[in-house]
Formats: structure tokens, sequence, C-alpha cells
């Protein structure tokens, strides 16, 4: 029963500020030509550095749908510093996950997240400038085959229509990204970090994660953390359990960093794009910021002494309004409808005996 009450104080942190970030994201959507934001990536140097790194802070890409629009931008003309700097700081923002990191922690971190993605894609970036400027047009020729979102069959979740269309009809797509196809690509992985976080708060003992805040406990969440994909607003609420018990807020800002930014599949295939050794560059560059970012974001925390009661744990001992009871109700109901329509059918389909499966991505 206590299990089921702390994830229910999860689920109603998280879904009305979750619910405005993907009702955001489809307005960046819809109203954001993502062609001009190509065009004005394929620029090198610095300032294509600085424009990837900035305007993959908002986009409400997860990790393995922003590669094929990355891959476009590569084919575009876009240099590996600009297409390693727009993988990394999309991925690890967004509106949604902003959003969603107010609600459930505090404002130093809602402000400190996009910073440090964009610092971490920044440092990428100017990684490539200074070791790999050398594009690898033979290899992107040579691998230049249609590559297509692993959140499903689309080409990306960014994909929109070129055509005129009416002004009620692009809000009516508004709402189908927002609330069907954008929850459809992380609904999985959203629900697995909302029950994790509730089984953290129910069945770990208060300050039983203080000794990762350390050295080693960094290097340990970094070692997991690479090699492993969770979705930015999945992360939200396992940072913000993880704090509650103990763990230090810069140490959970590497959750939130590198678990979204890396993960072996996508690294497997950006590869054949910006070679092996840029790969290389953004994952030293990702654990190198992120790492350098915890110390300083510890120190902020008890320099400035900013309390760690995060809205996670504010919101158990606050009266719900009925604006937050509605948006709750309606997140729970597209959530299931996600798991039961897309999810679970997957799932039997992987089941079936002496049946050859295609998997549909990392997102799932």
């Amino acid at each position: 029963m206590e299990f089921l009450l702390a994830l229910w104080k999860y689920t109603l942190t998280a879904a009305p500020f979750l619910m405005l970030g993907l009702f955001v994201s489809g307005l960046i959507h819809v109203f954001v030509s993502t062609d001009r934001i190509k065009k004005s990536l394929g620029g090198k140097g610095i300032m294509g550095v600085l424009k990837a790194s900035f305007f993959g802070i908002p986009l409400p890409l997860c990790s393995c749908a922003v590669v094929p629009t990355a891959v476009t931008l590569k084919k575009n003309g876009a240099s590996n510093s600009a297409t390693s700097s727009f993988l990394i700081s999309t991925p690890e923002s967004g509106v949604d996950s902003i959003a969603m990191t107010y609600g459930m922690m505090d404002l130093p971190m809602t402000i400190i997240r996009p910073v440090a993605a964009f610092l971490s894609a920044f440092a990428a970036g100017v990684l490539q400038i200074l070791f790999n400027s050398k594009d690898s047009e033979e290899t992107a020729s040579k691998n230049a085959q249609e590559v297509t979102s692993c959140c499903g069959p689309k080409k990306s979740c960014s994909s929109e229509k070129t055509e005129k269309e009416s002004f009620a009809s692009k809000v009516s797509r508004v709402f189908k990204f927002s609330f069907f196809e954008l929850i459809d690509d992380f609904a999985f992985w959203l629900t697995l970090g909302i029950v994790a976080g509730a089984f953290i708060d129910f069945i770990v003992p208060p300050n039983f994660f203080e000794s990762l805040s350390g050295w080693t406990g960094k290097l340990i969440i970094l070692g997991i953390g690479i090699p492993l994909y969770i979705c930015a607003s999945a992360t939200t609420p396992i940072a913000a359990s993880l704090v509650m018990k103990g763990m230090s807020p810069g140490t959970s800002l590497l959750i939130l960093l590198v678990g979204p930014a890396t993960n072996v599949s996508n690294l497997l295939v950006i590869a054949q794009y910006i070679g092996k050794k840029g790969v290389i560059l953004n994952i030293i560059a990702i654990a190198a910021v992120a790492l350098g970012l915890s110390f300083v974001v510890d120190y902020l925390y008890v320099s400035f002494a900013w309390p760690l009661n995060f809205n996670i744990h504010e919101h158990a001992h606050a009266h719900s309004s009925w604006l937050e009871l509605s948006l709750t109700i309606a997140f729970i109901m597209l959530l299931g409808k996600s798991l039961l329509m897309k999810e679970l059918p997957k799932l039997i389909n992987k089941l079936k005996p002496n049946k050859e499966v295609k998997s549909s991505g990392c997102c799932g």
C-alpha cells in the first residue's frame, strides 16, 4: 500500500508539468520549421557548434530519435562538430524534461540542467574542431542510406509536413504529436522512471546514498550511465528520489546528463558518420563536463544553502487542485493507452516462439 501511495505521489507531481512540457513540444514541432534549423546548423567552426548546442536544448527528441535528424544535418553539410553538439544537447534536455525537472526537483536544477546540456554539447563540438575536424565524407556517402528513428517507423520525431495547412489543422497536429506520438515514443521508459523513483522512495532508507557523493560514487554513476539508455524525462523521477535518499544534487546531475546522451546502439550508428574518434571525443566531453559540473553543483548547494526539499517531497504534504488531478488522470490514461496499444503488442511479438521479430528500436 505504501508503494502505491509513493507511486501516486510521483505520478501526481510529474504529470501536470510533463503535460505542459508535452504541449510546448507539440508547438515547437508544428510551428518551428526543422528545415530552417537544419539549414542554420550547416555552418562550420565555433558558430556552428554554438547554434547546434543552443537549438538542441528545447527540441523534443529522445536519444534514439535524434540520430536520423543528426544524420540529415551531416548529409546537408554540417560539420562533425555541429553534428556532435546537436547529438548531445538535444537528448540531454527538452521542454518536456525541463518542465518535469521543475515539477519534481527545484528551480536551481531546472536552470542547471539545460545549461549543463549546452556546456557538454559545446565542449564536444570544440573537441571535434580540435581533433576531428576532417569530415568523413567517404564514410558518410558510403552509409548514405535513409536512417529512420529507432523509436518507431517514422523518419524522425521531428518530421513535419511541408504543404500549407490551416491554423486549425496545425492545432490538431499539436495535440496529436504532443499527447499521442511523443508519449508513444517514451511511454515505456517514462513508466520505468516513475516506477523506479517510487520504488526507491518506498524501499530505500534515508541517507542511504550519501556515500555515492564523492569521487568513487560519481565515477560509478558515470560507468553505469554511459552504455545504458534512458530518456531525459525518465531520469528525472529517479534523480529526484535518489537525492531524497541522500545522494548529492551534483551526483544526480550525472544521471540527468549521461543516461540520455549516450547508449551503445546509437554510438555504433553515429560512428559511421563522424568516425570512431568522433564518438570517443563525444564520450570524453560528456563525461568530463558532467563530472566537473557535478562538483560545481554540490559546491553551489552548500555555499548558498539551497534546501534539498525538492518539490517531490513538498508535494506529499500539500493538497492537490482539481486541475492537477485532472491532468494526472489524463496523463495516466494516455500513458496506459501507449503501453497497451504499442508496448504490449511489441512484447507479445517478441515472446512468440519460432518467429523472427525485428526490433523497433531502443526506445521500447
